[in-house]
């Protein structure tokens, strides 16, 4: 494994990811709220502007991602349950959209079973706020994902085999193409793999990669362990970095010579 002081979406040539690291001094984030009762809209747009960001509202899906192409937000805040579509569908399309695939989405809903949520980061959103919430939550939960995206102060490039990991232009390269990565999951990989051999429970996991936010339970590690894999290996049911370690977690093992 190389290590190199340096400073997506699989598309040649690729244009730096709107939305992930484009935060501009002095100027307010926006975030794109989709939900279709007006008095939880406008509640979210008054915490979210008190806090700093600018919101934009949406009652539908229809506009939403035409604008996001004109001006990208700097998060996407998405109910399911909307009229004339639903946020799953939307969340779906900006994962495979060339431009946007990389801009952070948390679910703002009222459905609340584990496996709503299971599906929802299987999709690529990267957190999951269920109703009733508190608005206090919210924004710490909205700050709390745009922090996932804030490179290092001192990045570095690992390189082993066919894959680079870039934590400074959070990009992952797999066989020499630029593979699309949620930030969670870009934090999780980066995380295992600057740890090499080293057995992590899912809690620590949980600790070290999402902190506070309570959305995830270990199961959510799975997920995004089985959505990792499928991305770096090249037999995702028999992978060579990512390892499970039975009852104990995960580890990432390097090959021999790295």
């Amino acid at each position: 494994m190389h290590y190199s002081g340096l400073g997506s979406c699989g598309l040649d040539p690729p244009k730096p990811p709107i939305g992930r690291g484009t935060r501009t001094d002095g100027l307010s984030q926006s975030v794109f709220v989709l939900e279709d009762d007006a008095d939880i809209a406008r509640l979210v747009q008054h915490h979210l502007e008190a806090a700093g960001f600018e919101a934009r509202l949406f009652h539908t899906p229809t506009n939403l991602i035409p604008d996001a192409e004109r001006k990208a937000p700097a998060l996407f805040l998405l109910d399911i349950m909307v009229p004339g579509g639903d946020g799953l569908d939307v969340c779906r399309r900006l994962r495979n959209h060339a431009g946007l695939c990389t801009v952070p989405i948390i679910f703002l809903t009222a459905r609340a079973g584990e496996n709503d949520r299971v599906l929802g980061l299987e999709l690529g959103a990267d957190d999951y706020i269920t109703k009733p919430f508190s608005t206090r939550e919210l924004v710490a939960r909205v700050k709390a994902v745009l922090r996932r995206f804030e490179r290092p102060a001192s990045p570095s490039v690992i390189t082993f085999e066919e894959i680079v990991i870039d934590a400074g232009a959070m990009q992952l390269k797999v066989r020499g193409t630029l593979t699309t990565t949620t930030a969670t999951e870009f934090r999780l990989l980066d995380y295992l793999a600057r740890h090499p051999g080293r057995v992590f429970s899912r809690d620590h996991l949980l600790d070290a990669v999402w902190g506070d936010a309570r959305f995830v339970t270990p199961r959510s590690v799975d997920v995004y362990v089985r959505r990792i894999r499928e991305k770096i290996e090249i037999d995702p049911e028999e992978p060579r970095y990512l390892r499970t370690v039975r009852g104990a977690g995960y580890r990432f093992e390097l090959p021999k010579g790295e």
